[in-house]
């Protein structure tokens, strides 16, 4: 099988660190650049001594960004950088004939307003957005495959898309009345010294933040659009929890149709449960749980996979939808191999299991 030239620009903070581990154990991508401004010149097993026993971590040395020798280099780049930094790279890239995986939210919207309303300033590259493709691989996996340019979801995203979209096309539940609570580790603010994340301010503490609008509602909300063929608005509300990895996510949903007797119940509920099959039976990376069983962040840390759950609440009348994954991987650098695995017409598992 054919193998590619892959490149990480940004590869020291969580996510490119998560990167740098799938791709240099990838049986197809070789690993022939990564970029750190802070630590070029020093080697993988200098920076991240847990890689030291790999053949490659003494001799492959962080460099300075530079897209002109990136694209001489590797195929495809991944981007590992901030909003509004990752479109600096991403153009000179593109027109180099590469093709770009960005993990941040330069290009996940389609909308260059929007962009600016959630992120504080203009589009550095809006020209893009069009031809950007969403890189959720089990909502775009065609696209995917043809796509020069994959704008990999936000970890939050990942966990509310994925329960949520199948029950809006199937027409399942309404599109209005939607709250999402979820729960995050420390990681998910990444690599960075500030007061917030310092352990004596995370440890022994679960807080709310980002209220009532963070950013992620933007790609979520337009996400959730494009499902239900009407606008979305929806309630979501993050907490940060004292745990490295990991998020967990409740959704509470209003059935479209009531459901007042136990018959009704069933009957629904054998609804929801084939529009799951249909649409996750076959996907790798989407756990959906049986019986009694409920997501737990400790069964998925440290994989590609997103587990769900669902209950009725006869009570309440509402549907009940809980999901759990690592926010580094399925949310993040896990994603993104994945879909490098579906352009590549690699097997879609292939470094991820």
């Amino acid at each position: 099988m054919n193998t590619k030239k892959v490149a990480i620009v940004g590869a020291s903070g969580y996510s490119g660190e998560v990167l740098v581990q799938l791709l240099l154990n990838h049986p197809y991508a070789d690993l022939v650049a990564v970029t750190s401004r802070q630590n070029a010149g020093q080697t993988l097993a200098q920076i991240f001594p847990k890689f030291a026993s790999h053949p490659k971590s003494k001799t492959l040395r962080f460099v300075e960004p530079n897209a002109e020798l990136l694209a001489k280099q590797a195929e495809v780049v991944f981007l590992a950088l901030p909003h509004g930094v990752a479109a600096e790279f991403a153009v000179p890239l593109l027109n180099a004939g590469c093709t770009v995986i960005d993990l941040s939210a330069d290009f996940r919207l389609k909308s260059a307003e929007i962009y600016k309303e959630f992120y504080a300033h203009d589009h550095p590259a809006p020209e893009l957005l069009k031809k950007s493709v969403y890189g959720l691989p089990e909502v775009y996996r065609e696209d995917i495959k043809k796509s020069l340019l994959i704008a990999s979801p936000g970890c939050y995203p990942t966990s509310i898309l994925l329960p949520l979209i199948p029950l809006l096309k199937a027409r399942l539940i309404k599109p209005n009345g939607i709250i999402a609570d979820s729960l995050s580790g420390v990681s998910g603010a990444g690599r960075k010294a500030e007061i917030d994340y310092l352990f004596c301010e995370c440890n022994e503490s679960v807080r709310p933040y980002g209220v009532p609008k963070h950013r992620h509602l933007s790609e979520i909300e337009e996400q959730l659009s494009f499902a239900a063929g009407t606008k979305v608005t929806m309630q979501f509300t993050p907490h940060l929890i004292p745990v490295n990895r990991g998020i967990l996510t409740t959704l509470y949903l209003a059935p479209e149709k009531h459901f007042a007797t136990a018959d009704e119940a069933n009957a629904l509920g054998q609804q929801i449960a084939a529009c799951y099959a249909k649409a996750y039976a076959n996907e790798p990376f989407v756990r959906v749980l049986e019986g009694k069983a409920l997501p737990d962040t400790k069964n998925v840390v440290g994989t590609n996979v997103c587990e769900i759950a669902w209950r009725l609440d006869p009570r309440t009348g509402r549907l009940i939808v809980m999901s759990a994954e690592d926010n580094v991987v399925k949310g993040a650098s896990g994603q993104a191999v994945q879909s490098l695995n579906i352009l590549s017409g690699w097997p879609e598992t292939a470094g991820l299991v």
